[in-house]
């Protein structure tokens, strides 16, 4: 049986830009972020100053887009919000199995790498499963499904908290769709994950039913609603 701390999760991209994604960040004071081309995600502590704020605008730039995911902190009158996005973060039941007995998780499934981005980033383009940047795939393994060749869906693992792993940008092309690839992906990572004895969990937009749908069907449950935002630094 696995079992996390499920706190940590109230702060991932902290958690993950402090411990296994600190290579993959930059930082100033107490303010955090992605390096660009690997993510938009930043976060401050869960109660911020404005000196903290001040820093976090520094580290990003003027003008810039700061993405900070779940983080329920209000920044300055003077940042420009941009976007507000309501959704759900679900997680792994402590005593889940992946998929059902009949099922073959990794079948047809492939991983993916470096020589695979320009293929992962139009996949990502086309479907939207949120953002996906040239060095995204840097943070965690991503599965891919072809056919005839061409990449048709993909799924992989994002922020990294301690204990756990977030599956993200899974999604599939149009053309493709209704052949169960989604599921096969996302129940091959929550095997990964789990045999490194960690805890799978993902977020997803509440207006995204169908998601919503199939990750409740793979044993998914709903921890808590969380609004996703971003703003403009002035």
């Amino acid at each position: 049986m696995l079992n996390r701390d499920t706190a940590t999760l109230d702060d991932p991209v902290g958690e993950s830009l402090r411990g296994s994604h600190v290579h993959l960040g930059r930082r100033l004071g107490r303010a955090a972020g992605y390096l660009p081309e690997v993510a938009t995600f930043s976060t401050v502590s869960a109660d911020p100053d404005p000196a903290e704020w001040a820093d976090l605008a520094r580290l990003l730039g003027r003008g810039e887009l700061a993405d900070l995911f779940s983080c329920p902190a209000t920044p300055p009158a003077d940042w420009e919000p941009v976007f507000a996005l309501g959704g759900f973060q679900m997680i792994w039941p402590a005593d889940g199995h992946p998929g059902h007995a009949d099922a073959e998780p990794d079948s047809g499934i492939v991983e993916l790498g470096v020589d695979d981005v320009s293929e992962m980033l139009e996949l990502t383009a086309r479907t939207r499963p949120g953002p996906f940047w040239p060095r995204t795939h840097e943070l965690g393994t991503y599965l891919g499904v072809r056919e005839n060749g061409a990449l048709v869906a993909m799924a992989g693992e994002r922020l990294r908290p301690p204990g756990w792993t977030e599956i993200s940008a899974v999604c599939t092309a149009p053309e493709a769709r209704g052949r169960g690839h989604a599921a096969r992906l996302v129940r091959a990572l929550v095997t990964r994950i789990t045999s490194r004895n960690e805890r799978p969990f993902l977020h997803v937009a509440e207006a995204n039913v169908h998601a919503l749908a199939l990750y409740e069907r793979l044993g998914f449950v709903i921890r808590r609603r969380v609004t996703f935002r971003g703003f403009q630094t002035p």
